[in-house]
């Protein structure tokens, strides 16, 4: 389908702090390729004390930005180079991500054999730094020592599809779920006529039940998100949905 994509609808509130105030900095180089925002996706390696990711885990992927059209190569290339290490994913996404994206993003973790969480990347050589000098440090992939913050941010909709693409997938204690609309986006001709827009969603929400369906995830939680797309609204899920839903496949780390 091209540029066509749905992305997660940003509300003012809760999903809003998640990530525009880190987004918004313009001292942050940009990432990807053209028509790529300051705030797409990196992937970086993160160290950390025993059983800072869970039980025997003290290495991880961190994932931390806004989900665009080419976030998928990146996640290929950082997962190409730990020479057959399955190391977590731990996501941080905030902004409208695209949803296509998310789900491939959740397709290759799978497909590699990954589990996924999501939570915050402290870095410690980030501390007294500006935005511009700790991207220059993630950028290049790391291994950098950090630690892991559970709470910080809550997992939004593309966080979720993303998640459940791990093979084991969890959610610290205290993470909150927080899932908004969609809306239809062409990132090379914005204006899109409400018939083509009808039309698209339609064929988007087949898919993407489609890829809940494989990853093992109830299609109701697909339900709640069109709810929140004609009310504009957004749901928080308690987290005995995230069992119920199989979003997580354990309570937490």
């Amino acid at each position: 389908m091209g540029a066509w994509s749905l992305t997660a609808i940003v509300f003012g509130g809760l999903l809003g702090f998640a990530g525009i105030a880190q987004a918004q900095d313009p001292h942050r180089p940009a990432v990807g390729g053209i028509g790529s925002p300051l705030d797409a996706m990196i992937f970086y390696v993160a160290h950390g004390a025993e059983g800072a990711c869970g039980p025997g885990c003290s290495e991880w992927i961190a994932a931390e930005g806004t989900v665009q059209w080419d976030t998928h190569k990146r996640l290929i290339a950082i997962l190409d180079r730990q020479a057959g290490r399955k190391l977590p994913v731990i996501i941080h996404s905030w902004g409208e991500s695209n949803l296509n994206v998310a789900t491939s993003l959740g397709r290759i973790l799978r497909a590699r054999g990954i589990d996924t969480t999501a939570g915050t990347t402290d870095v410690d050589d980030c501390h007294g730094k500006n935005e511009e000098d700790c991207f220059a440090l993630k950028r290049p992939g790391g291994p950098l020592d950090a630690k892991l913050k559970a709470s910080d941010a809550p997992c939004d909709l593309a966080c979720v599809l993303t998640l459940v693409g791990g093979v084991h997938r969890s959610l610290p204690p205290g993470a909150r779920v927080i899932l908004s609309g969609m809306s239809i986006r062409n990132r090379l001709a914005p204006n899109v006529s409400e018939e083509r827009r009808q039309g698209l969603t339609v064929r988007f929400g087949e898919l993407y039940r489609t890829y809940l369906r494989d990853m093992g995830v109830d299609t109701g939680l697909l339900d709640i998100v069109d709810r929140n797309s004609e009310s504009h609204r957004q749901t928080e899920l308690p987290a005995p949905d995230w069992l119920r839903l199989r979003i997580v496949t354990s309570a937490s780390l």
